[in-house]
């Protein structure tokens, strides 16, 4: 048998009997009435206080919510006041002329002229140092013993390449080209010189060598000057030796029509082929 010992519950029911004994109390005790009455007082304000201090969680969640909003809406806009402005990309000036150039030391060049070279660079001497005085402000004399030009620049040069536009320009008409020719390297930018040989190719030797060269040229020059016009480029055809002037596509369109030749092409497949060429190169133009 089990016997089981029931504990009194500490539910609010003892407590309306407690009050009611001390209702029957006071009413009995007519002396002590205030003394109880305030009693009474001080336990329903600290009932009413304990109650208030306990939220529920319905009365307590929203005013955090929207202080925690407040709170972030003050540092977002702290933030956006604090941070600077921000832009796609810096932008840098360009240095001026003046802090380009080096003014405590001139820069010289000298560009070495070939023996057969010599004759046609007097001749042709006025329509080259003008270029180079005026145009780009540099410094030029023709140095005979040495058989060389040599050009420096001076305190009017602004360009920074300006010396090194003024070397190309010389050595082209060391290689062969017309002065007219070789000035549009110092008009524009995107110009460049390339150099090669037959033997870089193919190994050729004797007659096999010499009928090459002659498929390069032609009959009186019209395989070279059909190759220059079709791929905008100047050509120097000097014994085994190719020299091409032009911008880089233009220069490889040449080349690669030069190799086919030395290779052993026929004339009209390559005819065919710069036709091509040229009439893709004028729908790009257009």
């Amino acid at each position: 048998m089990v016997v089981i010992h029931a504990q009194p519950s500490t539910s609010a029911a003892p407590h309306k009997k407690n009050r009611r004994k001390l209702s029957k109390k006071a009413s009995a005790k007519p002396t002590n009435a205030s003394a109880h009455n305030d009693q009474d007082d001080d336990m329903d304000g600290t009932v009413a206080d304990i109650t208030e201090s306990i939220p529920s969680t319905d009365a307590q969640s929203a005013p955090v919510e929207l202080q925690a909003y407040e709170d972030d809406a003050v540092m977002i806009e702290t933030d956006s006041s604090t941070l600077p402005e921000q832009t796609a990309a810096p932008a840098f000036p360009p240095l001026p002329a003046s802090a380009q150039r080096t003014t405590l030391k001139s820069e010289t060049r000298r560009i070495p002229i070939p023996p057969h070279r010599m004759t046609p660079l007097k001749k042709d001497w006025v329509h080259i140092f003008s270029p180079l005085t005026e145009m780009l402000q540099l410094q030029v004399r023709m140095n005979v013993q040495r058989k060389s030009v040599e050009i420096r620049t001076s305190k009017h040069t602004q360009d920074v390449g300006a010396i090194q536009k003024g070397a190309d320009f010389v050595k082209s008409y060391a290689l062969g080209f017309d002065v007219n020719d070789a000035i549009a390297l110092l008009r524009l930018d995107d110009l460049y010189l390339d150099s090669f040989e037959i033997k870089d190719v193919k190994t050729l030797h004797g007659d096999h060598l010499s009928r090459a060269i002659g498929r390069i040229a032609g009959q009186d020059g019209k395989t070279k000057f059909t190759i220059e016009n079709a791929s905008r480029t100047r050509i120097v055809l000097a014994d085994t030796k190719i020299h091409i002037l032009g911008s880089f596509q233009n220069i490889k369109i040449a080349r690669d029509a030069i190799v086919s030749l030395i290779l052993g092409s026929p004339p009209g497949k390559v005819y065919a082929g710069l036709r091509t060429v040229s009439s893709r190169m004028r729908q790009r133009a257009l």
